[in-house]
């Protein structure tokens, strides 16, 4: 059994870090339902 098992996971990932599509696929990986992702530019 995984840590995400059965979650539901909302991402917001940084444009000048890491992307959400990165964490999305760290999400998934660990069991994860990644219902939203997005790369955002927080200035």
């Amino acid at each position: 059994m995984s840590i995400l098992s059965g979650k539901k996971v909302v991402i917001i990932g940084d444009r000048d870090g890491v992307p959400g599509d990165a964490i999305a696929a760290c999400a998934k990986s660990a069991g994860g339902e990644v219902v939203f992702s997005s790369t955002e530019c927080f200035v």
